[in-house]
């Protein structure tokens, strides 16, 4: 498994008045732009409930970051005799190496709060042993 960054575009929806407030922020150089002020207050707000996400990640046993695993991986389980049951709250990917039949075979179940890459024919197999809370 290897650790990479990645961003998501997300839309938001704002009325008028908070908008004006967030430009007049950037007009008097506070913030380099909506996004950076936006982007701020979230950072903001996730470090304010850290500790309610570390509390449930501990409790229920949750990865908290980007997880990444390839054929080499689910073959490695496969030998062991294990299956896996994923539980993230970030990103994780199934490398295109893998094919649905490996899958099948050594994933029960993925629990994932975040984002979800992995190849269509995989996701289409794993089905509904896929919980992305949506």
């Amino acid at each position: 498994m290897v650790a990479v960054s990645e961003t998501e575009k997300i839309t938001i929806n704002l009325g008028p008045v908070d908008l004006g407030q967030i430009d007049l922020l950037v007009e008097q150089g506070l913030y380099s732009n909506r996004t950076d002020l936006i982007r701020t207050a979230i950072r903001n707000q996730l470090e304010r409930h850290s500790s309610v996400i570390e509390d449930v990640s501990v409790r229920q046993s949750y990865s908290l970051g980007v997880l990444i695993y390839d054929r080499k991986d689910l073959e490695k389980r496969r030998a062991e005799g294990k299956k896996l049951s994923i539980h993230i709250v970030g990103m994780l990917t199934l490398t295109p190496s893998i094919t649905p039949e490996l899958a099948l075979e050594t994933i029960e179940s993925i629990w994932i709060r975040g984002k979800l890459i992995a190849p269509k024919a995989v996701r289409e197999a794993l089905g509904e042993r896929i919980d992305t809370g949506k």
